[in-house]
């Protein structure tokens, strides 16, 4: 007889005894996501003052930066794997302590005693396990029934938001007033916390009894976390493929845009430091209003289809306005557009891709969501700087249009799912 797993496509909704006897672990897992976010973004702020400082020229800090995404893409789908199998806890504790690492070396890099480069390239080897959003939406998703996981995801964002602007905010002033090395101490401490909390406050498996664990038959072998078939066949499952070859192909061209917007903004836009700062907070407030506010009441009204659609549909509008823009002003025109395609495309995909899995991968399909933004910061400072080099920043419009418009045809000839709840 089969165990009592969740089916697949729903997950599981927690009963009235989980969500009662652990009121307080969604809020925490908020807050512990908000906390990391705020260090990652302090560590984003400083890391070019601190590679110009030790002699870096762009290039290196190319490799330097593909050597974090390259890492973060390889460690993903292991890390999810990994909270599938040991819980919760276990995954938010590694991945703070993988974080108290990075800014270990990060600090010892700022030091004129040690050899800076070194360290600083050694910093990023941890980052392959640095996911704490990932473990925070496979959280999230288990403690949230299948209706709500689109407006409990959303929440997430303003964690997002709250960490651009905390952390850049943050990043910058601790610089100014104390050193580049500051913000990596201040970083370092905060994550330490973060772990010591995730150990004392947070339980040790969030998928409740009535779950299949992936465990080995007895006398067999036992499961590996880097068991790349068991992680692979997630995508070949009813449903899985073409709603992540959307969630990768729809937003590629809007990653490129935004890897490549600090160059656009001093070459094209002409805009200073503190005015490029002003426009990354625009992004991180707006992020938080659509994340935390509009995509919990459009999902109470919409399907997760008609969503998708909508994104897709946005993502192809805003490209042609893209491509015709010539001010900062006309941009600041489409981010309303672009914030909403993008949140609503990595929130809606991510609930559809937890329901389409049993309960007990939920973190693997996670981690193998997670994978997708450092595949796109992999390919694209060689691929966003080449295209801009070649036909300016139009062609991101228009790469964006194209795109997406061959994705609205095939949504609205092939629906992704046969059950809808709701109208379009």
């Amino acid at each position: 007889m089969q165990g009592a797993a969740a089916p697949r496509g729903q997950g599981r909704s927690p009963s009235k005894k989980d969500t009662l006897g652990l009121p307080w672990v969604v809020p925490l897992t908020y807050v512990l996501a908000a906390l990391e976010l705020t260090c990652l973004f302090m560590q984003f702020s400083i890391l070019p003052y601190l590679s110009r400082s030790l002699g870096l020229d762009s290039v290196a800090f190319g490799y330097l930066q593909t050597t974090f995404g390259v890492l973060q893409l390889l460690g993903g789908p292991v890390f999810g794997r990994f909270a599938d199998q040991h819980g919760a806890r276990a995954a938010l504790s590694l991945s703070f302590l993988a974080a108290s690492a990075l800014y270990l070396l990060l600090a010892a890099a700022c030091s004129p005693a040690l050899p800076g480069v070194l360290l600083l390239f050694a910093s990023r080897l941890p980052g392959a396990f640095m996911h704490t959003l990932p473990a925070a939406q496979m959280v999230v998703t288990d403690l949230s029934a299948p209706a709500e996981r689109p407006a409990a995801l959303g929440r997430l964002g303003l964690c997002f938001g709250v960490g651009v602007i905390l952390g850049s905010l943050l990043g910058g002033t601790l610089n100014s007033a104390c050193g580049v090395h500051c913000p990596a101490i201040v970083a370092l401490v905060a994550n330490l916390l973060g772990a010591i909390i995730s150990v004392t406050c947070i339980p040790a498996s969030t998928k409740g009894a009535t779950v299949d664990v992936q465990a080995a038959p007895p006398g067999g072998p036992k499961a590996s976390v880097f068991d790349l078939k068991a992680i692979s066949r997630l995508l070949l499952l009813p449903g899985v493929l073409p709603v992540f070859l959307i969630k990768v192909v729809s937003g590629f061209p809007s990653g490129l845009f935004m890897i490549m917007f600090s160059i656009i903004s001093m070459d094209f836009f002409q805009l200073g430091p503190s005015q490029a700062g002003y426009l990354m907070s625009f992004f991180g407030v707006l992020q938080m209003v659509v994340q935390g506010l509009v995509i919990g009441r459009l999902s109470s009204h919409f399907s997760e289809e008609a969503l998708l659609r909508a994104s897709v549909l946005v993502f192809m509008v805003v490209g042609l306005a893209m491509a015709l823009m010539s001010t900062v002003l006309h941009f600041c025109f489409l981010v309303p557009g672009l914030v909403f395609s993008l949140c609503t495309l990595n929130v809606v995909t991510d609930s559809m891709l937890t329901k389409a899995v049993s309960a007990s991968d939920t973190g693997t399909m996670l981690g193998l969501c997670a994978s997708v933004q450092p595949l796109t910061r992999t390919l694209g400072p060689t691929l966003g700087g080449l295209l801009y080099r070649s036909f300016g920043v139009p062609i991101f419009g228009h790469v964006q249009f194209a795109v997406n418009f061959f994705l609205l045809l095939v949504l609205w000839r092939k629906p992704m799912t046969h059950k809808r709840d709701k109208a379009w």
